[in-house]
């Protein structure tokens, strides 16, 4: 039976789409747990909590990503091999510095966040208000803690432009 109001090949759509993403957050999720085990120096506390947190996050979305894909009634991939093959992130060695890891985090926060629009665009396309509500909230969270690890790699003098406060 087809509860949804669009017809299957709008829905495959989508989920091609979603399925790319949730292969981009399996990596990621993993590349979080390698950084949450392997940090170290003077920032270990902060960032070894910050990996935890970020990482448990990127567990409830992957989870909810799949549930979606399944309510468009498809199935979700679901291998490490095939996740591997079609994410857009990479694996990464865990012998990076603190530094390293967030400029690694931050371009693979670009990935995501460019996945995320081009399935907000697509589904905009064929009124997939629950697959736009789901991601844009993504979006939200994932744009709001790339500026915080932004803002931790910068030394104490730098400012944000101030064009809009001075003008």
């Amino acid at each position: 039976m087809n509860y949804l109001t669009r017809n299957k090949e709008e829905n495959l759509t989508i989920a091609k789409e979603l399925n790319q993403l949730l292969a981009d957050y399996h990596v990621y999720y993993q590349k979080l747990r390698n950084f949450h085990w392997n940090i170290v120096g003077e920032n270990f506390f902060d960032l070894h909590d910050q990996f935890e947190d970020m990482y448990k996050d990127a567990r409830v979305k992957i989870d909810e990503i799949a549930e979606r894909i399944l309510t468009l009634q498809f199935h979700p991939v679901s291998r490490y091999s095939r996740y591997l093959k079609i994410a857009s992130i990479s694996e990464t060695s865990p012998f990076q510095t603190d530094r390293d890891m967030i400029f690694i985090l931050l371009d693979d926060h670009k990935k995501l966040l460019y996945q995320m629009n081009l399935i907000i665009d697509k589904a905009g396309k064929v009124k997939d208000e629950g697959t736009i509500d789901l991601i844009g909230g993504y979006i939200k969270d994932l744009e709001k803690k790339s500026w915080m690890l932004n803002a931790w790699t910068k030394a104490k003098v730098q400012q944000l432009k101030a064009d809009i406060v001075l003008s």
